[in-house]
């Protein structure tokens, strides 16, 4: 197994990769990036190295402002660019030698997953989805936030839209807190889960631009789950307060194209220990199915 640092161009700013390879010839390759402002240092790597091991390469990226990636100003949360920066983590990984680009594979993870299921939906030709604990419902999210939380989060949005057309500095707001507080995610589990996910050694900031929380409740990946025309695996945390299931797992249910794997966990158990290990060892037993080495 090899690891390199590899980046390409997303709207001409600099996006940057982990690219595993494994030991077997031509392997099919599993394009993967994280959730609502996470980047690829928060566990992504276990799960590259867990594919890679099964044969499988990994190009796992950063999204523009966040992480290693270029893109100013930082933490800008924008699903339209990570949409396009998922669509130039593809093309680039068509250019990869001695890797079988006519097998590519998407994973994502939490608001990455979502991104998953709606570019899986726009890619007929990919081999395969892998979309887990999925943020699928903007509707869905936001009633997860307490309404005090909520009052305060969708006031720092105007404010940071009215400071992008000003030409301001942004106005940011909390990705993780406690409940009340100015936050994307304020569930009782939210905070210590999404924290034990950044080492120790890296760089985070716990704060996006705020001007994503008018955008967050119109956003809606679960329709995409209809138009799905790959083999997509989905993984549904049954208790989890950040994404909640009930609408994925309803769309999830109708599609003959997906299958669906339900989970005893909250949305931040399945990154680590017992959750991590049944979560990817049912994601390699799928690539294998579908996607063989």
């Amino acid at each position: 197994m090899k690891r390199s640092d590899v980046e390409f161009a997303s709207s001409g700013v600099t996006c940057r990769a982990w690219l595993y390879r494994p030991d077997s010839p031509n392997p099919p390759v599993i394009v993967m990036a994280h959730g609502l402002g996470a980047t690829r240092r928060m566990r992504l790597d276990a799960f590259a190295e867990r594919f890679t091991a099964a044969g499988y390469a990994c190009l796992v990226f950063d999204y523009r402002h966040f992480g290693d990636s270029g893109g100013r100003p930082r933490e800008l949360l924008s699903i339209r660019r990570q949409l396009a920066d998922w669509d130039a983590a593809i093309t680039f990984t068509r250019t990869l030698p001695d890797v079988d680009t006519a097998r590519i594979v998407i994973w994502g993870t939490s608001f990455g997953a979502g991104h998953a299921l709606v570019i899986g939906a726009r890619h007929p030709e990919l081999a395969a989805v892998i979309a887990q604990c999925p943020f699928t419902s903007g509707l869905a999210s936001l009633r997860a936030l307490d309404r005090a939380g909520a009052v305060k989060v969708t006031a720092l949005g105007l404010a940071d839209a009215g400071a992008a057309l000003l030409r301001r500095p942004p106005v940011r707001v909390g990705l993780v807190g406690r409940a009340h507080d100015a936050a994307l995610m304020t569930a009782a589990d939210a905070e210590s889960g999404y924290l034990r996910l950044v080492p120790d050694d890296a760089e985070f900031t716990n704060a996006v631009t705020a001007r994503v929380a008018l955008t967050l409740p119109l956003y809606h990946p679960v329709r995409s789950i209809r138009r799905l025309r790959v083999p997509t695996l989905i993984c549904v945390c049954d208790r989890d307060t950040v994404a909640p299931a009930g609408p994925t797992i309803t769309a999830a249910e109708a599609s003959p194209m997906v299958t669906l794997n339900r989970y005893p966990d909250g949305h931040f158990d399945i990154y680590v220990d017992d959750g991590f290990e049944r979560v990817v060892a049912d994601q390699i037993a799928f690539l294998q199915r579908t996607v063989p080495v």
